[in-house]
């Protein structure tokens, strides 16, 4: 199965990346980043779906933490994660088997203009809300005023660059652009539509669990019960359900989603079947721990999932608000100070790679070495801006494997000797007085505590006086979004199409706002000049020279203390769930389960 995966997948890759016109001149049926999508226009059901799947069943999933929100369009509360893809639809869908191409789904077609500053949707005319009220432009445009000026922060930045939307016809919109931005076109199809009126007498900002969301989707939440579950049942009368980009997709009854205050609690939930499905992020815990009973009777099915998506970056991030880690040097003491090799022997058994960059396991990551060809000539006007590394190379440092990793400690020394600090009477000392600093955890991760008792105790033998602070799920995106920590645990996935995404991850201005994903708070106009370049680029070469140069600022720049990451993806679960054998090129994705499992009862 995994060879027939490759050579697929590769295809796929190629075909979507390959470059063709930069616009459309009439509507179509989908739309790509680059050249034209995959599938034709008469195309049946999405590659890695199963046509024939049969309908009925149930998947039960289990969640680490609480929820007391059932709206995920605003930042005010916790919310089930899948809620938002599973019960909103938009007006395009997005294969997950090319980098970056969207197909019609409430909408039955797409006009991005020539010169890439318009959009236009013309709505399926028998798309309809789970009340069974049809979908109409007035709730396409209230979706987008309402969530691009009020919602959630990860719709602001993109509506900011919109100059209007209007109504064209009776089932049709469209969307003008600031400027040309041709993946900003395509973003504006994946924004999920409300139902306008459900939101005249209940107030959209301030609903959490008393207000349960119309969906547009196959599934609707019919019960729940604070911070314990949510169950999304399909709907039977669901209007897309023959759609060849849903064929085959969303066939499973009920999805339940059980929540647990910790890993353990969690995994036993799994081992003795209430749970039906489990991601393993340890490949030690996989190795030695999925040997229980029902594993024995074949009753529990261990899966490695493939993928060629960017590792993205994990890890430990730094505050460059703080004093403490403006200095690059200080930064780059952390790195040091961090004994990969050993941490990834005793939690991983050393089997997951580490991340050596945002974009590396893809096609996109930084190459070794100095900086050559196009990606140098990016870079050089910047120079002055960059930080060491960036043009020249940059390495993670690489320990001999032994618990006290001391070069590596003598490194951080000397580093922070540089940067102004000094040991005295065994404690790192600065210009305002001993250092110490805060890691703030979310509750719940075994994995991250047993990382986090090594790294500590390795910043203890600089002198550094390290408080762990582990909270909820709530205060952790409290505390996250108004940036109060001084290093905090988070991850960045990254997709084989990044685009404007990255200005909220990276850009100056996202660090500036609450509840942006700069959570480095590092600002370069070199970052946001390979941005500019990546989304203007002209041809694949050019994109792929851009997304290269920014990976190595963003590694140079020393923001992340990086983790190990899953080149596949592990997953055990009930013997009567299934999934195709094609896997998409992103693998266990967004998209992939439970959307295109079923259930098949023996």
């Amino acid at each position: 199965m995994s060879t027939n995966c490759f050579k697929k997948c590769a295809l796929s890759l190629v075909l979507g990346l390959s470059l063709g016109t930069a616009g459309l001149a009439d509507p179509q049926h989908g739309v790509a980043m680059y050249g034209e999508p995959a599938l034709p226009a008469d195309f049946t059901h999405l590659p890695y779906a199963n046509p024939d799947a049969p309908t009925g069943g149930r998947i039960v999933t289990g969640e680490v933490g609480s929820f007391d929100s059932l709206n995920p369009h605003i930042r005010q509360g916790s919310t089930p994660w899948q809620l938002r893809f599973l019960t909103y639809e938009s007006l395009l869908g997005r294969s997950w088997d090319e980098p970056f191409t969207l197909y019609g789904l409430l909408a039955e077609s797409v006009d991005i203009a020539e010169d890439n500053l318009s959009v236009e949707f013309v709505l399926r005319e028998e798309a309809r809300f789970s009340d069974g009220s049809p979908v109409t432009v007035e709730d396409v445009i209230w979706s987008f005023e309402t969530l691009g000026t009020e919602g959630h922060p990860r719709y602001l930045g993109a509506w900011g660059r919109v100059d209007g939307i209007e109504a064209t016809g009776e089932r049709s919109v469209r969307i003008t652009l600031a400027e040309p931005d041709r993946e900003l076109a395509m973003i504006m199809g994946l924004r999920p539509i409300l139902k306008a009126d459900q939101w005249e007498e209940n107030d959209f900002l301030e609903s959490g669990l008393d207000v349960i969301p119309i969906s547009t989707a196959p599934y609707v939440v019919s019960d729940f019960e604070a911070g314990r579950y949510v169950s999304l049942t399909r709907n039977p009368d669901y209007w897309g359900a023959d759609l060849p980009f849903r064929r085959g997709t969303n066939v499973i009854d009920e999805i339940r989603m059980e929540f647990f205050a910790d890993g353990t609690a969690m995994t036993e939930a799994f081992t003795s079947g209430i749970v039906t499905t489990q991601r393993e992020t340890s490949a030690q815990a996989w190795a030695n721990d999925y040997d229980f009973p029902r594993v024995q009777a074949g009753e529990v099915i261990l899966a490695e999932i493939p993928h060629q998506r960017p590792s993205g970056m994990t890890g430990y991030v730094m505050n460059t608000r703080r004093p403490l880690f403006m200095d690059w040097r200080v930064r780059e003491a952390m790195i040091q100070a961090f004994n990969f090799e050993f941490i990834n022997a005793t939690v991983n058994g050393g089997v997951d790679p580490r991340i050596t960059s945002p974009f590396s396991n893809s096609p996109l990551a930084m190459e070794p070495g100095p900086a050559e060809g196009r990606v140098l000539e990016l870079l050089e006007p910047f120079e002055a801006e960059l930080l060491p590394g960036a043009i020249e190379g940059y390495a993670l440092p690489v320990s001999d494997g032994s618990a006290r990793n001391r070069d590596g400690i003598r490194t951080a020394i000397a580093l922070m000797e540089d940067a102004g600090y000094t040991i005295e009477e065994g404690v790192m000392t600065g210009p305002d007085g001993p250092v110490t600093f805060e890691i703030l955890l979310q509750t719940g991760s075994s994995e991250n505590d047993a990382i986090t008792n090594i790294y500590t105790e390795a910043l203890e033998r600089l002198g550094i006086d390290v408080t762990v602070t582990r909270v909820d799920s709530a205060q952790f995106r409290e505390r996250r979004d108004v940036y109060d920590y001084d290093m905090i645990y988070y991850r960045w996935g990254l997709s084989l199409s990044p685009g404007n995404e990255q200005r909220n991850y990276w850009g100056c201005e996202a660090g500036l706002v609450d509840g942006g994903r700069n959570l480095h708070g590092g600002c370069n106009p070199a970052i946001e000049a390979m941005i500019d370049e990546m989304l203007n680029a002209s041809s694949q070469e050019d994109y792929r020279a851009a997304v290269r140069a920014l990976d190595r600022i963003l590694i140079s720049g020393r923001y992340v203390v990086p983790f190990h990451h899953n080149p596949i993806s592990r997953i055990a679960y009930d013997a009567e769930l299934n999934y195709p054998d094609y896997i998409p090129i992103y693998g266990d994705w967004i998209g992939w389960q439970p959307d295109v499992w079923w259930v098949e009862e023996e």
